[in-house]
């Protein structure tokens, strides 16, 4: 497998610095992955990966880490990275999923997901933080990669404000836990929430705070849970219960295959 020789890029070089030198030594497409909501105790885990072009075009003003920029930043950026890039892909992975399976598994599989889901095929990996095999090119964890590299920042930004956006519809959904505020994440708000409602279907049982308020004596279940649903609460969900879903410019996502953690699903891209 092709590797490419000892390259130092120092730090202060700039966003686009480790890309372009990795283009420099003929990796022309280099892609970025990243993720949104490890942290949160309720709703989904999303995943997602872009290459973003060469030269100028792949320069996207305001690009950052996804956490030092404002919701209206974000999504001026979100906006900018899908009209750029040459493939992105975004995979949601459910709290029933991570409960199942667990966060750090679920973590790798979607990000390998939204990697093998891009329809331009990267010839250089970067992701943030952890090393994802089975890619079949080579490739590179970065420390705070979103912060070092444009195309993990640009996955940041894919994969946050999708999430967010998705919290915003649970929050219309579970009024009572203040989603769209928090985003699921632990907050003293939440965690009063949480205290008074009890957990809803949303919330990760897996995690210790939810098992601690869900009458299982703090014990954090390997399995999903309650099955029924309020009668105020509509069936349906946002996003296929089943595993991923693309989001993108008009192109339909094929239906989700089983959720084994090998297999690649469909995800937006262009």
């Amino acid at each position: 497998m092709l590797t490419p020789p000892r390259t130092v890029v120092r730090r202060e070089a700039g966003l686009y610095a480790l890309e372009r030198a990795l283009q420099r030594r003929g990796f022309r497409h280099v892609a970025g992955a990243d993720e949104a909501g490890r942290g949160a105790c309720a709703g989904p885990l999303v995943a997602a990966a872009a290459v973003l072009p060469e030269g100028r075009r792949g320069e996207v003003e305001g690009l950052a880490d996804s956490k030092l920029l404002t919701p209206a930043s974000r999504e001026r950026v979100y906006a900018e990275v899908v009209d750029r890039a040459l493939a992105y892909a975004v995979v949601v992975i459910p709290a029933e999923e991570v409960d199942a399976r667990g966060l750090h598994v679920c973590n790798l599989a979607a990000m390998r997901r939204a990697l093998a889901s891009l329809t331009t095929r990267p010839e250089y990996v970067l992701t943030d933080g952890f090393g994802v095999d089975g890619l079949g090119v080579p490739g590179l964890a970065v420390w705070k990669g979103d912060r070092v590299a444009a195309c993990v920042a640009a996955a940041s930004v894919l994969a946050k404000v999708t999430r967010d956006r998705l919290m915003v519809e649970l929050d219309g959904v579970f009024p009572a836990y203040g989603f769209a505020e928090h985003k699921g994440y632990i907050t003293p708000e939440h965690s009063a929430a949480l205290r008074e409602h009890g957990p809803c279907r949303e919330h990760r049982f897996s995690y210790v705070n939810v098992a601690a308020v869900s009458g299982r004596d703090g014990r954090p279940p390997r399995a999903r849970r309650p099955g029924g649903h309020r009668p105020d609460e509509p069936m349906e969900r946002s996003w296929a219960s089943g595993g991923t879903v693309g989001v993108a410019l008009g192109e339909q996502p094929r239906p989700p295959t089983p959720v084994g953690e090998d297999v690649a699903m469909e995800g937006g891209v262009r």
